[in-house]
């Protein structure tokens, strides 16, 4: 009991680590800026962060929220996404113990994470998270064996196929651009990481999710889309999460052994 908790403590500190990092990603990534130089600063005054001013969420607490030279508020986005992270390391650390699909399932959460708030934000979503983490992918594909392999390259090529038709097939029925080709790189991604099932469920699930919040906001009056690669990854995280499940629960409703 006592390993479990000093795993499940140990997740929640690095996920902190990790979530203090995928802030700068988000941040820098959709403006071609590097990750690592120059160190963090203030986007009103351009002080350089501490290293004292940089501890995740302790630093956010410390100071108020807000910058320690012109006391300009900070936004609680950095906070909440490294406590968001830290809980997500912390449970795949719970889960699964000192495995590696501990470190595949935090990855690919930390991942979606990060492509969910990039594309909300900026309405892009950066090739380091969908190219890199197609690349993670096959590399943990790769520790697994052949067969995960397969998988994951099946999965990979019909996440890409399937975005890539639906876009194609958009933009004719519209006659404008129905499908970003970050969102079909982002399939890709999510196919490597979850095979070919998890691709269809993926696509299910984010069109289901897209309907349900996007039609009450356009009964408001609301015109602007919320980017189709958030329902994706909120797909993408529940089909990790439930996938197995949901998908037994279907092949024996349609009594399909």
């Amino acid at each position: 009991m006592r390993v479990e908790y000093a795993l499940t403590t140990l997740g929640a500190l690095f996920g902190a680590v990790i979530g203090s990092f995928l802030n700068v990603c988000i941040v820098r990534l959709p403006a071609h800026q590097s990750v690592v130089r120059p160190r963090s600063r203030c986007p009103t005054c351009g002080l350089p962060v501490a290293w004292y001013d940089n501890i995740p969420v302790v630093s956010w607490l410390l100071l108020l929220g807000r910058c320690r030279g012109c006391r300009e508020p900070i936004s609680v986005l950095y906070p909440m996404v490294e406590i968001s992270v830290a809980l997500l390391w912390a449970w795949m650390a719970h889960r699964y113990g000192l495995t590696l699909e501990t470190l595949r399932g935090a990855l690919f959460g930390t991942i979606l994470l990060g492509i969910a708030l990039t594309d909300a934000r900026e309405y892009i979503i950066p090739d380091e998270f969908s190219l890199g983490g197609l690349v993670v992918a096959l590399l943990f594909s790769a520790f697994m064996g052949l067969s995960a392999v397969g998988s994951a390259l099946v999965g990979g090529a019909l996440g890409f196929g399937l975005l890539w038709v639906v876009g194609i097939g958009g933009t004719w029925l519209f006659k404008e651009e129905a499908m970003g080709g970050g969102d079909i790189k982002m399939m890709a991604m999510v196919g490597a990481f979850l095979g070919w099932q998890g691709v269809l469920l993926t696509v299910f699930l984010g069109a289901l999710s897209g309907t349900i919040i996007f039609l009450p906001l356009r009964l408001m009056g609301q015109r602007k889309l919320v980017p189709f690669g958030v329902f994706l990854a909120i797909g993408a995280a529940v089909t990790y999460l439930v996938g197995p499940a949901l998908i037994e629960w279907y092949r024996h409703y349609l009594g399909v052994s």
